[in-house]
């Protein structure tokens, strides 16, 4: 029963969206990441998907996509990212959720003896372009959003946490920032994220700090195949 991870699938069934324009190696995404999972992925496994799941603007029209997850092996939780707009309130999505996919917000999801926590996040401070009044406004509260999903799990006695984010959970520099100190405080195992495309990968940090283990999870990065987690 292990846990993988795929963040960034850009779906687009029900959108005219060809991801081909982002470069060769996005040309039959949606078919590779199929393969790769189905490969790897079996029934009794949990897949979290940290955001930008669809490129839908409204909850009908993710529906297809949401579809085509259900069908593929495995369990799925799903995280919201910053181009997830279809992601309305949190009761609404979970309506619509076809069986095997679930979402994660505010809260914690139970998986065996573990918890997965998490949210969408936010760029840091110290980053480029970082707004000190816009921008702080969406970090603090994504912040807050961690902490209910962290405490959340503690209050149900869970030890064993595993928490994503859409965005890093830190700037380019790896410099500290509110996401990591909870992720610490809480005595998080593993963080997972995505977002980061193309040339910014290179500034991407892997491994292990202050007892969390960061693995960045988006689909371009990993060859269009979950990562083992657990």
């Amino acid at each position: 029963m292990a846990i993988y991870a795929l963040g960034d699938l850009h779906l687009s069934h029900g959108q005219d969206k060809p991801m081909g324009i982002f470069g060769l190696e996005w040309e039959n995404h949606e078919e590779k990441i199929k393969n790769n999972w189905n490969r790897l992925v079996q029934e009794k496994d949990l897949v979290i998907i940290p955001g930008d799941i669809s490129w839908a603007m409204r909850l009908p029209e993710a529906l297809p996509d949401l579809l085509w997850l259900s069908e593929l092996k495995g369990s799925k939780l799903l995280i919201r990212g910053n181009h997830d707009y279809w992601w309305s309130s949190i009761g609404k999505v979970r309506a619509k959720l076809p069986g095997s996919v679930f979402a994660l917000q505010n809260d914690h999801f139970p998986w065996q003896k573990k918890a997965i926590c998490g949210t969408r996040g936010w760029i840091c401070p110290g980053e480029d372009g970082f707004d000190s009044e816009q921008d702080q406004k969406i970090y603090l509260r994504e912040v807050q959003r961690l902490q209910m999903s962290l405490e959340s799990a503690r209050k149900s006695s869970f030890q064993d946490i595993i928490a994503a984010l859409h965005f890093p959970p830190f700037n380019r520099r790896n410099q500290p920032s509110d996401f990591t100190r909870l992720l610490e405080e809480y005595r998080v195992k593993i963080c997972v994220f995505g977002h980061i495309h193309d040339q910014g990968r290179d500034y991407i940090y892997q491994g292990k700090k202050k007892g969390v283990e960061y693995r960045f999870v988006a689909a371009d990065g990993n060859n269009f195949a979950p990562v083992l987690l657990v």
